[in-house]
């Protein structure tokens, strides 16, 4: 999740296409899951044949439950990596709640998450309410815990913690309510992010005792955990990288066969299980790229698959972060945490959540969730630049969203019931908007972080079209007449036949000139987040 790797660039600049000869360190061998075959091939050429569906284009939003064991102890992001370095609040909240990490690692949380008071289908409802035309559930994190009944994977949620299939709860919730299913993998760098656990405290009464990361199958007799392998858990037995960076390069242990075959027979086992329409790979291009080809097998399999279940028409949707221009060609281009400052060629996807990824109970105690109103805005901005926004409500360890998670998505599904027209089965216009935030710069970095540095308001302007429909949206309510100078005489020939505002009657005054529309400031503002123009031609 940090900077692209030095191999994988000078592969691309070097020859995109030799690629499809390229040679791995780790490549999945024969004898594991075979990968359906068909118009896809394991390799960047091939995938290039990619072509975004339409139903994804036209959804825009879709929310997600990036819900796992770390949720449990309500302290946000990386519980599973944090709580074994010493000193930190992770650190000290688990001395508190469990134990010294050398007795009571992550594993323990695992065991203490029971989501006894899960109802997928009630949440299902409420995101749909919400407008969300998809969702996204989480079928393993970073902590290495499967949310099925994997066959690969024996620290599932049918064995331990909620003893659960959580993946087929949401699956059926989500058909239930007729959403477009999706799951996010992020367990290809539990190798690295799990490290810390074979570290050990520095000082104080533990000093040089060893974490729980190497700890070992025997050594469970009697426990709750009894006949389990934790290294299949924190997969640890192997030396610590140099420095931390999410690349497979620049001091990082690399992952071994058995590791990278493991991971693709898991997600490949998670495929055919569930079939779902789309998958979020939390990596830098695709999982253990570019050492293993574990990553480009599972890509031409979801596709291959997908086109298998749809009478030989592609629906699937797959996403990957930081890539090449060519790379965008054979998947859907994620942007975590913000949004490129120009319109895209390519259809695309920003991520974001209202709080941390992983349930933090700070956050609701603070007041510090994401409003109604910072979503819609930053949805009308990704929309206008041929974007998608994925928007995820942290879940509890109980399986429930807090009463101010409730009144983000209320403030949601007001604005939306007025105006989602304007917003589902659009498409991007000649330019994208005008206004302060349109004339800055703002550039992504890294795999996105740059939400919220800009401040929009009611004099920046997004646009999207659909058929000879124009909508102009205000990302506040006008204090005066507004001003399009997109819309002059000079850049727009065709005559406009009639304004109106979405979700009011009032009849508007307008004119166009040579530089600019004017229309005359609205009596009636529906809702305050944002106002929308329907301009008719």
């Amino acid at each position: 999740m940090k900077t692209v790797s030095v191999i994988a660039c000078l592969i691309f600049f070097l020859n995109f296409d030799s690629i499809a000869q390229e040679k791995y360190p780790s490549p999945v061998r024969p004898g594991n899951e075979p990968m359906a075959t068909g118009k896809f091939e394991p390799n960047w050429t091939s995938l290039q044949q990619y072509k975004v569906p339409d139903w994804f284009r036209n959804a825009k939003f879709g929310i997600w439950a990036h819900w796992g064991p770390q949720c449990q102890a309500e302290q946000g992001d990386w519980y599973a990596r944090g709580m074994y370095e010493e000193g930190s609040g992770y650190y000290k909240y688990q001395m508190a709640q469990y134990g010294h990490p050398s007795k009571a690692g992550f594993k323990e949380v695992i065991h203490d998450w029971k989501a006894q008071n899960w109802n997928p289908e009630k949440l299902v409802a409420l995101y749909k309410r919400a407008g969300a035309q998809y969702f996204f559930a989480m079928a393993n994190h970073h902590d290495n815990l499967d949310m099925w009944d994997s066959k690969y994977q024996e620290w599932n949620t049918t064995r331990v913690g909620p003893q659960k299939n959580i993946i087929e709860g949401w699956s059926k919730a989500a058909k239930k309510y007729k959403l477009p299913f999706g799951l996010s993998v992020h367990a290809s760098h539990a190798w690295m992010f799990y490290e810390t656990a074979q570290k050990a405290d520095t000082s104080g009464e533990y000093k040089g005792i060893p974490y729980d990361g190497n700890i070992t199958k025997a050594q469970g007799k009697g426990t709750w955990w009894d006949g389990l392998d934790p290294q299949e858990l924190y997969a640890q037995n192997h030396p610590l990288s140099t420095s931390f960076n999410w690349e497979w390069s620049n001091g990082c242990s690399v992952p071994n066969q058995a590791y990278c075959e493991k991971f693709y027979n898991r997600t490949m086992d998670m495929i055919n299980k569930f079939n779902p329409d789309l998958i979020y790979f939390d990596d830098t291009e695709l999982p253990l790229y570019p050492i293993s080809d574990a990553g480009l097998k599972l890509a031409a399999h979801f596709y291959n698959h997908n086109m298998a279940t749809h009478n030989g028409k592609l629906e699937a949707v797959l996403f990957g972060k930081i890539l090449f221009d060519e790379q965008k060609k054979c998947m859907v281009w994620d942007v975590e945490r913000g949004a490129p400052d120009k319109l895209q060629p390519l259809p695309w996807q920003k991520c974001t959540c209202i709080g941390d990824w992983h349930y933090n109970r700070g956050r609701y105690t603070n007041n510090y969730y994401v409003s109604a109103k910072e979503v819609i805005l930053m949805l009308i901005d990704v929309v206008s630049k041929n974007g998608n926004m994925l928007l995820n409500i942290p879940v509890r360890g109980d399986g429930t969203i807090d009463d101010k998670e409730v009144i983000v998505l209320e403030g949601i599904a007001a604005w939306m019931d007025i105006n989602k027209e304007s917003i589902f089965s659009t498409r991007p216009w000649k330019i994208y908007g005008e206004g302060p935030t349109a004339d800055s710069s703002n550039p992504i970095k890294e795999q996105g972080f740059n939400e919220g540095k800009t401040k929009y308001s009611e004099k920046d302007i997004r646009y999207n079209q659909k058929g000879k429909v124009l909508y102009a949206t205000l990302l506040g309510v006008p204090t005066r007449n507004v001003c399009m100078k997109s819309l002059g005489n000079k850049k727009e020939k065709a005559q406009i036949k009639n304004i109106e505002v979405l979700g009011s009657k009032e009849k508007l005054s307008w004119k166009q000139y040579s530089d600019s529309l004017v229309i005359q400031k609205p009596k009636t503002i529906p809702n305050a987040i944002a106002v929308v123009f329907k301009i008719q031609k």
